[in-house]
């Protein structure tokens, strides 16, 4: 049988997700952990396995806060992965109504921020930028955008896009 795991290795392997979500589990209390498995399609002789990060985005939307701190690790990691594109959009859409606290808050506006400034501004930051939005642009906003590079127009779209908005939902 042929398989295509979809997850890779390393840090977002599914079997590191799953470890790092009991882990979480554990320091937030939580006493009944989800059972995060990826999906998997076989048909004839292949084997799909999709993405864990997609149980994630379920749990986020849950409202598990094991799988919020996935969730913000994995906007933090800018990792590149099959589906990623279409997974980091689902993530920050799902974090922009989750319950996120303080330190959350703090490291996606580093995260996004820094984006910015690096002239970093694929696909999804689109939906990036809406959760940033949604948690306001903090007291970094005034350094990132003194350090922006003004001659992208793409950095600039996202630019207006918060000036005129002014961070906040």
């Amino acid at each position: 049988m042929e398989i295509r795991d979809y997850n890779g290795t390393g840090e977002w392997s599914a079997e590191a997700v799953r470890q790092r979500y009991l882990v979480y589990c554990e320091r937030h209390g939580q006493t009944m952990p989800r059972d995060l498995q990826p999906q998997v399609h076989v048909e004839g002789d292949t084997r799909w396995i999709y993405p864990i990060m997609e149980a994630v985005t379920n749990g986020i939307r849950d409202g598990d806060p094991a799988c919020v701190e996935l969730g913000v690790e994995f906007i933090e990691s800018a990792h590149k992965q099959p589906f990623g594109r279409i997974l980091h959009a689902k993530v920050a859409r799902v974090l922009r109504p989750a319950a996120l606290r303080p330190e959350h808050i703090t490291r996606l506006r580093a995260r996004i921020l820094a984006m910015l400034v690096s002239g970093q501004v694929p696909h999804e930051y689109h939906d990036y930028a809406k959760l940033l939005r949604r948690i306001g642009l903090g007291d970094g906003w005034a350094a990132a955008r003194a350090r922006v590079d003004e001659s992208n127009p793409y950095v600039m779209r996202h630019v207006n896009y918060f000036e005129r908005h002014g961070g906040l939902l």
